[in-house]
């Protein structure tokens, strides 16, 4: 089992985001995770720096750790080229330290070029079609390509690695799986579903299965819940929800009903190794060897700490 750092992009500022991946590295890590947004979640987070600027300079300033989008997705705000472009150049300059992790998209950040934000049948047609894309465009030469939804007119890029970086598809049912299966190397999730890994399985993927566990840690569990409450209730609201809004203030909105016993049915929280040890086994019981720990909590370096001493041998004797 491989365990990774969320670099919460929405929740700091660049420089800080690249200090706590030093340390993310320093403390045992395997690799560190980081969101592709343009806006935050909540305007109390305050942050949605650009990735790809972002995890450059993670890759100069760090030597073994891995690293990987989490999810970046390659189709409305970004063309599938400049994606393949990119992502090739972030596995030259962490000398193959790179997985780009792809998913269908939130409205959140997608609609912001003004070209609307599709269906969810049209968002899954438009990933299958940017897929497609990025992989030919890694095979080398000028390639075109004409999809339903996406074109590509005699586009090369130059600056190719010897092995192409590992694409982890996100997924959250049957369709999105096969297709992680036919067009990624690897799975990527946000809940503990044994389903979705065998619906990955049963169309022959065989690859990394990438998910990521919310969890608080804080000196005790009121200071971790309320630091959910403050930051980070937006992921209680549920997919649906989360893929389809538009700005921070619907998610303030739709996320004002949440409260304490809403936080512990999806997150760990407080300083108790074993509260977050059996979370993270629900993830590896349903399949998953790469747990990303997705910390809420108000404390990055106590909780970078807490890993070190309390956590990290506890999780891998999981795996």
């Amino acid at each position: 089992m491989r365990i990774g750092y969320k670099l919460a992009a929405e929740g700091y500022g660049p420089q800080e985001i690249i200090r706590q991946a030093v340390r993310a590295e320093q403390v045992g890590f395997d690799f560190v995770e980081m969101s592709d947004h343009f806006h935050p979640w909540l305007d109390t987070q305050g942050h949605s720096s650009f990735t790809w600027s972002v995890l450059g300079a993670v890759a100069a300033k760090t030597e073994r750790i891995g690293l990987a989008t989490g999810v970046t997705c390659p189709t409305v705000r970004y063309h599938p080229a400049i994606i393949a472009q990119a992502a090739a150049t972030m596995a030259l300059v962490s000398e193959g330290r790179f997985t780009l992790g792809v998913g269908a998209g939130e409205r959140l950040n997608e609609h912001v070029v003004g070209q609307g934000f599709p269906s969810v049948r049209g968002r899954h047609e438009r990933l299958r079609e940017a897929l497609e894309i990025i992989r030919l465009l890694w095979q080398g030469g000028y390639r075109s390509y004409e999809g339903k939804h996406l074109q590509l007119e005699d586009a090369r890029v130059f600056d190719l690695p010897e092995t192409p970086p590992v694409i982890a598809v996100a997924a959250s049912g049957r369709s999105s799986a096969t297709m992680a299966a036919e067009l990624g190397d690897g799975l990527f999730v946000t809940e503990p579903e044994a389903s979705i890994v065998e619906h990955y399985r049963q169309a022959g993927g065989d690859g990394p299965r990438y998910a990521e566990v919310p969890m608080a840690w804080a000196a005790d569990d009121q200071q971790a819940v309320q630091a959910v409450l403050e930051t980070s209730r937006w992921m209680v609201t549920g997919w649906k929800v989360m893929s389809e809004l538009p700005n921070p203030v619907n998610f303030d909105a739709a996320s004002a009903y949440v409260e304490e016993r809403h936080v512990r049915e999806l997150f760990s929280v407080g300083p108790d190794p074993e509260a977050h040890v059996a979370h993270v086994r629900a993830y590896v019981e349903a399949g998953y060897d790469h747990v990303v720990l997705q910390n809420a909590g108000p404390d990055p370096d106590g909780f970078l700490d807490f890993f070190a001493g309390d956590l990290a041998a506890r999780l891998r004797a999981l795996g």
